[in-house]
Parts: structure tokens; C-alpha cells; sequence
């Protein structure tokens, strides 16, 4: 029997991600035999800086060593710029994309008490949240999704902000005490699909993969990462976007941080993915010059 060599972080996040990847792959082909390799990744032994890859890089490297056949991805993880040789094979239905509110004593964003601290690390919410509630105090709170819920029970923080894909796929929805609304929360470019990655020259592992991949969703997140691409990348300044298909268009929505509190939201209509990514870009550089 040949065997399928899937390669996952080794978060319980991750895990349980690349678990429905290999559970989807063996229904569809029950005559082969899948292994879950483990890789340790930059980020995972503590060094999270704002350089991209820091989540995948080590996962891409053994894939083109030919160590693993197929690596899974937390598509927001991924950077817009893929090693040669390397290609996204599939992009499965995408989770919930926004972001919830998980809080001490069942408060909401908007109930939270005056000066409430709010755990999280990450530029991108810390941004919208000061922009809601300027009182805030944002705290930085790392470790993985149990690490931070332990933490805010043990009082070091009123509330803290995770993604509502991964508490789904990690079975604590319930949890959740607000799903925050896009007009408050715009999420990561990304976030909340996988990436099924594997090499170009391998067509097997393209085929086997490829009944993974639901269109809509890539169409979606692609316009989200190429509106990322055209504002620099990984740049350090934060960014947020998020794209729905309404009939053969594009609507797709963004956000850029100028500093804690001040941020630029735009949204447009287009026919393409390049096209909405192009033309929201413009907008936002355009008022942000303006606003300097």
C-alpha cells in the first residue's frame, strides 16, 4: 500500500487541521496509507518575529527535500511569495473567518468595563479594537489557543481575542462569548481556509489533492492575498481584508492600521480577484498618503 506522507505543525490546532485533511483523503482514496510527519517551524520554537514564514517555512523545506508528499497550511500563515517549485494544490471550504471575543464574566466588546485589557498579539486586532474602544488596554498574550484561555481565566486579562476557525476545529465554539462583526473586525487575509501545499513536479500528489479544493474559496482568499501582496508583502504595517463572491463579482473589504486607534477601511466591486486587490490598494494608499 503506498504511503502518503502528510506534514503538519505540531500545535493541537495544526494537528486537528491536518486530521480532516487526511480524513477527507483517505474516504476519497481508501487504497492508500497516510502518515502524519510532524514538523517543528521557527515560530513554534518561540522565534515569532514579523519576517513571513515563520509558521511554514520549515514545513516547505521538507516538502521540497522530498521528506513529506503534502504539507497543511493555515492559509493566513502562508506568505504571499512561494518558494520555486512549490504550489497551493487545493484550498478546502473555508471556516468561519472572523474573529471572536472570549471574556471574563460573559461581557460582549462594546459591554466590556472602561480600561478592560484585552489579550492579544497581534498588530491587526490590536489596531480595530482601539479603534472601537479607545479606553482598551491591550495586553500581549502568546501561546496556543489553550494557553491563552488558561491565562484568561486566571485573571491575567478581561478578555482575550482568538480566530473562530481554529476554536471550531478545536471543538470550543462554546466558549465563544461574541463573534465579532466585520464592520468591527476585519480578519487576516486568509484567515480561516487551509492550504494544501505540494511540489509542481509531482503530479500524483496534484491529483490527490485536487478534489480538496473548492473555488469559490480560493477566488476569495486570493483576492484578499494579492491585495496583501500589493501593499508590501509581510509588511510591518498592519492589514486586514476579507472578499465574498456575490454572482460573477467580487466585493472585497480592507483595512490598514496607520497607528493604535487609527485605521483606514475601504471596500470595492470587481470582476476579478487581481482587479478587486489593485483597486482597493489604490483607495487605501491613496487616503493614507492623504492622511499623513
Amino acid at each position: 500500500m503506498r504511503r502518503i506522507r502528510v506534514g503538519t505543525r505540531g500545535s493541537a490546532l495544526a494537528r486537528a487541521q491536518t486530521q480532516w485533511v487526511i480524513e477527507q483523503l483517505s474516504r476519497m482514496r481508501p487504497g492508500l496509507a497516510f502518515d502524519e510527519v510532524v514538523v517543528t517551524t521557527s515560530g513554534d520554537r518561540g522565534n515569532i518575529g514579523a519576517w513571513p514564514g515563520v509558521f511554514t517555512r520549515e514545513l516547505e523545506e521538507a516538502l521540497l527535500a522530498g521528506e513529506i508528499d503534502v504539507a497543511v497550511h493555515s492559509l493566513k500563515d502562508l506568505p504571499t511569495e512561494q518558494p520555486p517549485g512549490l504550489v497551493i494544490g487545493a484550498i478546502p471550504p473555508r471556516e468561519d473567518p472572523r474573529d471572536a471575543l472570549i471574556s471574563r464574566g460573559g461581557h460582549t466588546l462594546a459591554s466590556l468595563p472602561q480600561g478592560a485589557r484585552v489579550g492579544t498579539t497581534s498588530e491587526r486586532r490590536a489596531v480595530q479594537l482601539l479603534a472601537f474602544r479607545p479606553d482598551l488596554t491591550i495586553e500581549g498574550i502568546r501561546g496556543n489557543v489553550d494557553t491563552r484561555l488558561k491565562k484568561l481565566s486566571r485573571g491575567d486579562c478581561d478578555a482575550i481575542v482568538l480566530a473562530s476557525a481554529g476554536l471550531h476545529r478545536l471543538g470550543r465554539a462554546h466558549e465563544v462569548t461574541e463573534v465579532l462583526p466585520l464592520e468591527v473586525m476585519l480578519p487576516a487575509p486568509g484567515q480561516g481556509a487551509l492550504a494544501v501545499e505540494v511540489r509542481g513536479d509531482d503530479p500524483f500528489a496534484l491529483e490527490l489533492v485536487a478534489p480538496l479544493d473548492h473555488p469559490p474559496t480560493r477566488k476569495a482568499v486570493l483576492a484578499e492575498r494579492e491585495f496583501l501582496r500589493a501593499l508590501g508583502g509581510g509588511c510591518r504595517v498592519p492589514v486586514a481584508a476579507y472578499a465574498t463572491l456575490v454572482g460573477g463579482t467580487i466585493f472585497l473589504q480592507g483595512m490598514v492600521g496607520i497607528s493604535r486607534g487609527h485605521i483606514l477601511r475601504g471596500s470595492v466591486h470587481a470582476s476579478s480577484p487581481e482587479e478587486a486587490a489593485h483597486l482597493l490598494s489604490q483607495q487605501l494608499s491613496a487616503r493614507s498618503h492623504g492622511a499623513s
